[in-house]
This record gives C-alpha cells, structure tokens and sequence, in this order.
C-alpha cells in the first residue's frame, strides 16, 4: 500500500483504503477500498479537493524512495550479522517476502 498524492493517481490503481470526505472516518464516503481508478473518477475526486489516496501495491517511485532492489539489499545487509540465528533468518524471509508482495517484481507497477 502506497499513499501518492491524486495527481500522481492514474487509471487502473486500485484504492487501498476507503475514502471519505474531509479524510475523515466520520466524513461522508466517497470510494471503497478496492476501487478501480478511472479518469472520470480521479478528476470528481480532485474536483471534491481530495489531496491524496492510498494505493495497493507500490505503483508510483517518488523521490526518496528505494527500489525493491536496494531494499533487499538494505535488509540484507542489516541481518548479516545473525545469519547464524535460525528465528532472524525466519524473520528476514518474512519481510523479503512483504517487500516482494509489496514492490513486486517490478517496482510495484504492473508489468508491460
């Protein structure tokens, strides 16, 4: 899941989240989580002053960010020290694997 302000939103994401108005619980719902972004949907959604959205997967690299490739290696690098402990081992295939589910193999974006 990815927050990504609307005017990096493109047609296909999928909202992540519900939505509502005033980015508030109690405010009235606008979309549902597992929504289908169309353009006729993001410009009523800019149109209704919402300034930004959550997104399933990682689709849009925004400056800061590291690729899949540089996470794996940060992650790497950060458990190389306990390569010996079998439960740390367990708990790096976990989050390679949420890094994988998240950032896919490319990137996040759906391939071409």
């Amino acid at each position: 899941m990815q927050k990504i302000p609307i005017s990096l939103a493109a047609p296909d994401m999928v909202l992540a989240r519900d939505l509502f108005r005033n980015n508030s619980p109690a405010g009235i719902p606008i979309c549902g989580k597992g929504t289908t972004l169309t353009t006729s949907l993001l410009s009523r959604l800019q149109q209704l002053g919402v300034q930004s959205i959550y997104v399933e997967g990682h689709p849009v690299q925004q400056d800061g960010d590291l690729t899949p490739e540089e996470q794996l290696a940060e992650l790497d690098k950060r458990f190389s020290k306990t390569l010996d402990n079998k439960y740390n081992l367990m708990l790096r295939d976990i989050y390679r694997k949420q890094i994988n589910d998240i950032m896919g193999e490319h990137g996040g974006r759906p391939s071409e």
